[in-house]
């Protein structure tokens, strides 16, 4: 006997089976809304580890249109991605390895970030280019990663500026990092700022010719306005997601751009006690209902994230068991009809304006931070950028998906 196929409910503006869906108005509107706050310093917006897992050269594209002046990277490779798609901004990449193609940066006119260790090689690079390498020298003013030590900044100067006074570069900016901005009342903020604005000052003493100072991050850029000097670094604010344990999205005004969305994959009867996933770490508690979600860790679902929530037909259900590679299961209850749920949108997290899951949600079933949950969702999953602004054709993001399905998203996992 041949079953007869359930008509599914249809696809939300016919999306894939799975998608990160990125709204590019989100990722204007917080640029927008960050440019306002730090006024009148300009807006750096990082765009390193694909934007967060949204996409690079589509967020960079929206965060130039709605008035960011500068770019963000980790990587020299990251900065070479938005040249080759012709994005032509101000672009700083800061995390280097004496592999790092130095050449190619000066020769795309990326500026680079220097711990002191890289001005023999960014030197090298800009005679094979024959044209000085713009650089930020960067103070480790306590966060303790990569920065030049304030016992060994005046030496690096000294070596810089005779590189500049040969033209051979030109130190443009002087930045670090902040370790405790996301608790706004540490001290540890204020020693770094201290120490920062020190190495500024025996900078221009030298005779460096600096464009731009820059230390705030997401979180300084809302807490912390005497840090904002002539730019600010916003990286997690750019995607809506809040830098800060006890202040939500709305409550700072911010969008959360990423949906993550993929329809149910089966759903069965099951009687009492029945196990869930590997390890039987759940049992029904009753006779109930399971929903098979065909997303899992290798999709960037963290494994750890046991009763994390999953709305589906504008109710939220928990995860059920441990998360697999590829699927996870979710307990619907007794009383869910499962031929009504088979083939309907499940929402893992998304903006949480309609009282859905956020990527705050999983955050919290995952022990973790939202950076983590957004910039984790791996390169299987499509990613499609919508604008609300303007209403997509459906075609458009069939087509979006199936290019991504091909070639996808490079970095989305961490």
């Amino acid at each position: 006997m041949t079953s007869t196929p359930h008509p599914a409910s249809p696809r939300p503006a016919d999306l894939p089976e799975r998608a990160a869906v990125v709204d590019l108005e989100a990722i204007r509107h917080n640029v927008r809304l960050v440019r306002t706050v730090a006024d009148p310093a300009r807006v750096m917006a990082v765009v390193k580890a694909d934007a967060y897992g949204h996409g690079a050269v589509p967020v960079a594209r929206a965060a130039l249109e709605a008035g960011a002046s500068w770019l963000g990277v980790a990587h020299i490779g990251e900065a070479l991605t938005l040249r080759a798609a012709g994005i032509e901004a101000p672009t700083l990449a800061w995390l280097h390895t004496r592999e790092s193609n130095f050449s190619a940066a000066v020769g795309a006119g990326v500026d680079l970030g220097c711990s002191g260790w890289e001005l023999g090689w960014i030197v090298q690079a800009a005679r094979e280019q024959e044209r000085p390498a713009r650089v930020h020298l960067k103070i480790d003013t306590g966060l303790g990663r990569n920065g030049i030590t304030p016992d060994r900044w005046e030496a690096v100067l000294d070596e810089a500026t005779e590189y500049q006074d040969a033209g051979l570069l030109r130190v443009v900016g002087v930045f670090s990092h902040l370790a405790v901005a996301d608790e706004p009342d540490r001290p540890e903020t204020d020693a770094q700022l201290d120490v920062f604005r020190d190495a500024v000052a025996l900078a221009e003493d030298a005779g460096c010719d600096l464009e731009v100072r820059h230390i705030a991050n997401s979180p300084a850029i809302f807490s912390r306005p005497d840090t904002h000097f002539d730019l600010v670094r916003a990286g997690i604010a750019i995607y809506g997601l809040s830098p800060f344990a006890d202040q939500s999205s709305a409550d700072l005004g911010l969008r959360p751009a990423m949906t993550l969305r993929t329809l149910v994959s089966q759903c069965k009867r099951v009687p009492a006690g029945q196990g869930v996933s590997y390890g039987l770490t759940y049992r029904t508690p009753g006779k109930s209902a399971l929903g098979l979600i065909p997303l899992g860790y290798a999709d960037g679902v963290p494994r750890t994230s046991e009763g994390g929530p999953v709305r589906i037909a504008g109710t939220t259900y928990r995860v059920a068991g441990r998360v697999a590679m590829d699927q996870t299961v979710v307990d619907l209850g007794p009383d869910v009809d499962p031929e009504a749920l088979a083939g309907a949108e499940a929402v893992l997290f998304g903006p949480g304006d309609d009282g859905g899951p956020t990527a705050d949600d999983w955050a919290r079933a995952a022990g973790t931070i939202n950076y983590e949950i957004v910039t984790r969702i791996s390169p299987r999953v499509p990613r499609v950028h919508v604008d609300s602004a303007e209403a997509p054709a459906p075609e458009d993001l069939l087509k979006e998906a199936a290019v991504a399905d091909v070639a996808p998203a490079a970095g989305g996992a961490a």
